[in-house]
């Protein structure tokens, strides 16, 4: 594998999480393969492992682009990483409101109930 594979597979670890990065790597297939290499080296090797903008502000930009790109099937994966990112549920409503004005209040307040959806079950593995 290429350095930016590897960088890439250390970043997605550390954002989204050993458990999620090993289901994700169980249902890999011959078939998508080159697709999740492609993610790998390009969302997580270069663009996550950039220097400029810590993790915290790209959890933000990432949630904030899903909603307003009307992408929410990956918001929750997205929410439960700022567990590793440092966002906030305060710094993630932020992200929303910029959402809400400046793409839709409609997908705004999707991705606000996504959000809440997704802290609940954070909140009730937590209990167990």
């Amino acid at each position: 594998m290429s350095d930016r594979y590897t960088k890439g597979m250390s970043v997605r670890r550390t954002v989204l999480g050993d458990a999620h990065v090993d289901r994700a790597e169980a249902q890999k297939t011959d078939f998508d393969q080159p697709f999740q290499e492609l993610i790998t080296e390009g969302a997580w090797g270069t663009v996550w492992a950039g220097s400029r903008i810590p993790h915290r502000e790209r959890s933000m930009l990432t949630l904030a682009l899903l909603a307003a790109t009307g992408n929410f099937e990956e918001i929750p994966m997205h929410i439960r990483a700022t567990a590793n990112t440092g966002a906030s549920k305060d710094d993630i409503l932020e992200a929303f409101l910029h959402v809400a004005v400046y793409a839709g209040v409609p997908k705004a307040n999707h991705a606000i109930k996504l959000a809440k959806q997704t802290f609940a079950e954070m909140e009730g593995a937590n209990d167990d």
